[in-house]
C-alpha cells in the first residue's frame, strides 16, 4: 500500500506541475482504500501543499515565476478558498463536477484552435493592472479549488493565459504558486473538521514532492507546446471520466 501510494503520489504531482487535474488519481485511490469522500477531499491538500512548494521553487529559480503578480492574484483566490473549503464539507458535488467538465471541454476546444494564445502571450495584458473583474475570476476559482480542487489548474492557466495575456510556460508557473498560497488556508477548514487522514495523505506527499520536482523542470525544458499537449489530453480525459465514458 505504501509503494502505491507513493507512485500515485509522484503521478499526481508530475500532472498537477506540468498542466493539472493529477489530483483525481490520488482522490480515486483514497476512496479505494477506504476513506470517505469529504475526508479524501481534506487528506488531498497536504500533498497539494508540498508539491506545490517544491514547484515553485524550481520555477522561481528558472526565472518563470512573478512573485509579486502571484500574491496579487492569490488574495481573491485565498478568500474565495475558504468559502469553498466550507461549502465543501456539506454539499454533494455530483452536479458540479459535471458542469465542471462541460467548462474544461470548452477549454480544451479553444486549446486546438487558438493554439497561439497560449503559446506567445500578451505583454499589453500582462502589465494591465488587476481590476475588479480579474479579482471576482479568481475569488470563483479559489472557491472551486477550496471545494474540491480536482480541476482548478486547468482553470487557473486558462484565466492567466486568456485573461492575463501569459504564455503557458509562465502561467504554469503562476498557477502552481497561487495554489501554493490558498491551499494551507482551505486545509485549516478540513482539519478544524476533521476531515483528514494524516498517515494516507503524508505517504502520498512523499511521492507529490518527487513528482512535482521532476514536472517543474520538465515544464520549462520542453517548452509551451510540450504543455499545451499535455493539458489537451489532461482535459479530454478528465472529461470523459466526468461522464462515464470511461473509469480512473
Amino acid at each position: 500500500m505504501i509503494c502505491l501510494l507513493l507512485l500515485a503520489g509522484f503521478t499526481v504531482g508530475f500532472i498537477n506541475t506540468i498542466a493539472g487535474s493529477g489530483t483525481v488519481i490520488s482522490y480515486y485511490l483514497f476512496m479505494f482504500l477506504g476513506l470517505s469522500a469529504p475526508i479524501t477531499n481534506g487528506t488531498i491538500r497536504l500533498g497539494v501543499i508540498l508539491q506545490t512548494l517544491v514547484a515553485s521553487y524550481n520555477f522561481k529559480k528558472q526565472n518563470v515565476l512573478e512573485l509579486k503578480k502571484g500574491f496579487k492574484l492569490a488574495l481573491p483566490t485565498v478568500l474565495g478558498s475558504i468559502l469553498g473549503a466550507q461549502i465543501a464539507i456539506s454539499i454533494d458535488k455530483d452536479f458540479f463536477e459535471i458542469l465542471v467538465a462541460g467548462v474544461m471541454l470548452l477549454m480544451g476546444l479553444l486549446l486546438f484552435f487558438k493554439p497561439n494564445r497560449w503559446l506567445v502571450g500578451s505583454q499589453i495584458l500582462q502589465e494591465k493592472k488587476i481590476g475588479l473583474k480579474q479579482f471576482i475570476i479568481f475569488f470563483a476559482i479559489g472557491v472551486f479549488g477550496g471545494f474540491i480542487h480536482i480541476g482548478v489548474g486547468i482553470f487557473l492557466i486558462g484565466v492567466l493565459v486568456l485573461e492575463m495575456g501569459y504564455d503557458l510556460i509562465k502561467a504554469n508557473a503562476l498557477k502552481v504558486f497561487i495554489v501554493l498560497l490558498y491551499s494551507p488556508f482551505a486545509l485549516i477548514i478540513f482539519i478544524m473538521n476533521d476531515q483528514i487522514h494524516y498517515g494516507i495523505g503524508a505517504i502520498a506527499a512523499i511521492g507529490n514532492i518527487f513528482g512535482a520536482y521532476v514536472a517543474s523542470h520538465f515544464a520549462v525544458n520542453w517548452g509551451a507546446n510540450f504543455i499545451r499537449w499535455i493539458l489537451l489530453i489532461i482535459i479530454l480525459t478528465f472529461c470523459m471520466q466526468s461522464f462515464n465514458l470511461i473509469h480512473l
